[in-house]
């Protein structure tokens, strides 16, 4: 049997009637992994691990015992993620041989669930980055044109699910981390809800904006993991006491009458006239399934990415001062003295991005100028969120772009900061008014470039956006293309 592209219940079905094993499923995909291995998509594999967890699926097949939710299931994550006993990165040099000491909350729900872990997906350093240029193990390429970039931070969950080299790929979305470099790869990515997933044990880069999603090529799937990773928390007191709801089964209702809101702020100057044009299309192939298209606008969506980047990198700055070089990570011994080994650990160990951010939170929080710029971001997030939570009395969801371009050239944007801090315009919103989001794929540009499409719900409403996400990709086949490799 052709083991390429499997979905979730592909391979739950193909285990259950013994079409293929597991063990053989798992060594399809490190086979995969060693054909593309210079598309760079992983820091660190768990070949042993997986094989040996793969052996015990096959056994309890054979003695007829019934499968967890994803038992069986091979799949890669960020390597933002403790996972315990496995060395755990966030693609920095200041925490190249750092092994993780337990799980986080994610990983434990998944390995409970029984998905098989086969490694560690290559990132932008601290998840600082929309290219996957800043990784400190080399940048991952775009399976689609290996001249460019797969975007970022999540760049190599995004490639490895693109080119088939596991199921799924848990990333991490603080800006856009899982739908930007999901729309430039093709894929399908969720962002859920901030506090519907738990961020314990996931390495903080701006507390109160990263999130967990899936990467997948289905809005069927991220449903099915969302099931399985979504709740309440003991470990992380931000999680939502919400009930988590059925995805899988309410993906499946009928989208007819729903409002969708096309804000037009999203459609400016600038952007790629093949993107403007393609999603209009799809805003009428949803008026074809029965939906309302309503044109809404939000005026506060150009202070975003403003107020983005001032929060982001005041956190920034005060997360990433454990990095000291004592308790874990790197450690300079030929330092004189505690401020010597401060600052040589910090120059050896962080890359230019990391530094460019830690130092401008720094300056934002310093005296003087925390009330005239983070202070004021804070005032203005309330604005933005209460702006977003107003238009949902008004529409069901928002269709927008998800980038303003399709994969640019390695090194392109690489030197500019200002133009690569603009690749997340139209995904920012949603972490900065605390919204749910996901990409799907619609189409090829004239280049042979993905094209990516944003659907953005409100608060807890992944039930919404999964829904008619899943309705879309019953209708259309554009999550079905691959990369010619």
């Amino acid at each position: 049997m052709d083991l390429s592209y499997l979905t979730i219940s592909e391979i739950k079905k193909g285990l259950r009637d013994k079409k293929f094993s597991c063990t053989e499923l798992v060594k399809y995909y490190f086979t995969r992994i060693e054909s593309f291995e210079d598309i760079n998509c992983f820091i660190t594999l768990n070949k042993k691990e997986a094989l040996k967890r793969a052996k015990e699926v096959d056994k309890k097949i054979k003695s007829g015992e019934e499968l967890k939710a994803l038992e069986g299931v091979p799949i890669s994550v960020k390597d933002l993620f403790m996972t315990k006993g496995i060395k755990t990165t966030a693609g920095s040099k200041i925490l190249e041989e750092y092994i993780a000491p337990y799980d986080a909350t994610v990983i434990h729900r998944l390995k409970e669930a029984g998905a098989i872990i086969i490694g560690k997906n290559n990132c932008d350093e601290f998840a600082m980055g929309a290219s996957n240029e800043n990784s400190a193990y080399g940048p991952v390429l775009n399976p689609w044109d290996k001249s460019r970039v797969p975007g970022g931070s999540s760049g190599g969950s995004a490639a490895s699910v693109a080119i088939d080299m596991g199921t799924f790929s848990i990333g991490t979305d603080t800006g856009g981390s899982v739908r930007q470099p999901g729309a430039l790869c093709g894929i399908t990515a969720l962002k859920p809800t901030y506090a519907r997933v738990s961020r314990y044990g996931i390495i903080a880069m701006t507390s109160s904006f990263d999130q967990a999603g899936p990467m997948t090529h289905t809005a069927e799937e991220c449903a099915e993991i969302l099931e399985v990773i979504a709740g309440e928390d003991i470990n992380d007191s931000t999680t939502s006491k919400l009930k988590v709801d059925k995805y899988t089964e309410d993906i499946k209702k009928d989208i007819k009458g729903k409002v969708i809101g096309l804000p037009k702020e999203y459609f400016i100057k600038g952007m790629d006239m093949e993107i403007e044009i393609r999603i209009k299309e799809m805003a009428e192939e949803f008026k074809k399934m029965g939906a309302i298209i309503k044109e809404v606008s939000l005026p506060s969506t150009e202070h975003a990415l403003a107020v983005y980047y001032i929060i982001l990198m005041a956190e920034v700055s005060s997360n990433l001062s454990r990095y000291d070089g004592i308790r874990y990570g790197l450690n300079n011994k030929q330092a004189k003295n505690l401020k010597e080994h401060y600052e040589k650990t910090r120059a050896d160990g962080f890359g230019d991005e990391v530094k460019r951010r830690i130092m401008m939170g720094t300056y934002v929080l310093s005296a003087g100028y925390q009330d005239a710029y983070y202070n004021q971001a804070k005032k203005v997030q309330k604005e933005i969120q209460k702006e977003y939570l107003d238009i949902f009395n008004e529409v069901d969801v928002l269709l927008t772009p998800t980038t303003p371009t399709t994969a640019f050239k390695l090194g392109e944007k690489y030197n500019d900061p200002l133009t690569m801090y603009l690749c997340d315009i139209y995904t920012i919103s949603a972490n900065v008014a605390g919204l749910c989001a996901i990409s799907l794929p619609v189409g090829l540009s004239t280049q042979n470039l993905p094209i990516g499409m944003q659907l953005m719900g409100a608060p807890f409403k992944e039930s919404v956006i999964l829904n008619l996400a899943h309705q879309f990709q019953l209708n259309t086949d554009f999550h079905k293309r691959q990369p010619n490799l």
